[in-house]
């Protein structure tokens, strides 16, 4: 009789609370890798995060990605509501893109106040997503965590440049440390060790690798992301057992490939359906790689990747998953009109 091979391992991530009271969630705590519940326990199964953005975002959106939220997007309040009361998610996560110095640049006041906004209404734990510029990302996100004071919310991207700011007010407001590298093992236990020395503890912390979309990017951040559990499941790096989180829909939604419609680029099939398809592709992946948490944007990639999770934790068959289901009309193609002659001349 055939028998799995098993392994114990020494270390054991660290669970994560966000958010307080009966909307509190927790993350982390597994001691063996990811679905491995046959050599492993996994007490809290990953989450799966909806963004929000703090602006209307109908003139950047494809089409796909805006039809399901058409109606709210306008007002970040009923966005975040949607996300939760429709679509189930577990986490929000309001994207400040209002705030970056290189589009809008809107004062941090306004942001604030937003982020206040949505917190006070789901009930669901709140993610308030920085833009990356680490000067206003520190600006904003301080004086998000002093009007959201006790609300244990997780805050980031933090990086070296701003980690001695963001981390103080995180400390003294009682919220969680995103904390962000660029994909690489040493980068991302180097900052770590530097919120440490702060005063934050590792039960307040989640790593963010920097998540790439499908192709390239996915399989540099996926082999990170192994090395970094393995790191701290085999050798006991207590600087690395935290949970992981991955902002997968933003990344894969920017992309050109997503967006392509079929009248320019026929052989790409439905655009509506890849874009689901390659954003479902990617936060399946980055679980499989040790992700607490993936974000996401489209409802039907929320849907399909949450099948994925319960058919890892329960089993049973794929077969049973829906397929895909369109909001948008059926894009039709004659793929022969634009498929090169057949070469028929087999003599050479």
């Amino acid at each position: 009789m055939f028998e799995i091979s098993k392994k114990q391992y020494p270390g054991k991530i660290r669970q994560v609370a966000l958010g307080t009271g009966k909307r509190a969630v927790m993350i982390g705590g597994e001691d063996s890798y990811l679905f491995h519940l046959f050599e492993g326990t996994m007490p809290n199964h990953p989450k799966i995060a909806m963004e929000i953005w703090d602006y209307d975002p109908s003139n950047e959106w494809t089409p796909a990605a805006l039809e399901p939220f058409k109606d709210v997007v306008s007002s970040p309040v009923d966005w975040a509501i949607k996300c939760v009361e429709a679509y189930k998610a577990d986490i929000i996560v309001l994207q400040l893109k209002s705030t970056d110095p290189n589009g809008l640049d809107d004062n941090v006041d306004k942001a604030a106040v937003i982020a206040k906004s949505v917190c006070d209404a789901v009930k669901v734990p709140l993610i308030v997503w920085g833009t990356g510029n680490s000067a206003k990302d520190e600006e904003v996100l301080k004086m998000i965590s002093e009007m959201c004071d006790g609300k244990n919310l997780a805050l980031g991207p933090v990086e070296e440049p701003n980690h001695r700011g963001i981390g103080a007010s995180v400390m003294g407001y009682g919220h969680n440390i995103i904390s962000s590298s660029p994909i690489d093992v040493n980068l991302a236990k180097q900052l770590n060790i530097l919120l440490g020395n702060l005063g934050v503890g590792g039960e307040k912390i989640l790593i963010d690798p920097t998540t790439g979309g499908l192709g390239y990017g996915l399989e540099y951040t996926y082999s990170v992301m192994e090395r970094i559990r393995m790191a701290a499941l085999t050798q006991e790096d207590d600087k690395l057992q935290m949970p992981i989180i991955n902002n997968v829909g933003n990344e894969i939604w920017k992309s050109k490939e997503a967006g392509l419609q079929v009248q320019v680029e026929p052989a790409f099939g439905d655009a509506e359906k890849r874009g689901i398809l390659m954003e479902t592709v990617a936060a399946v992946c980055y679980l499989l790689a040790g992700s607490d948490i993936v974000i996401l944007r489209h409802p039907e990639s929320v849907r399909m990747t949450r099948s994925f999770i319960e058919l890892m934790v329960n089993g049973g068959s794929a077969h049973s998953v829906k397929e895909i289901s369109k909001r948008l009309g059926r894009q039709e193609t004659d793929l022969l009109s634009v498929s090169p002659e057949p070469v028929l001349d087999f003599s050479v």
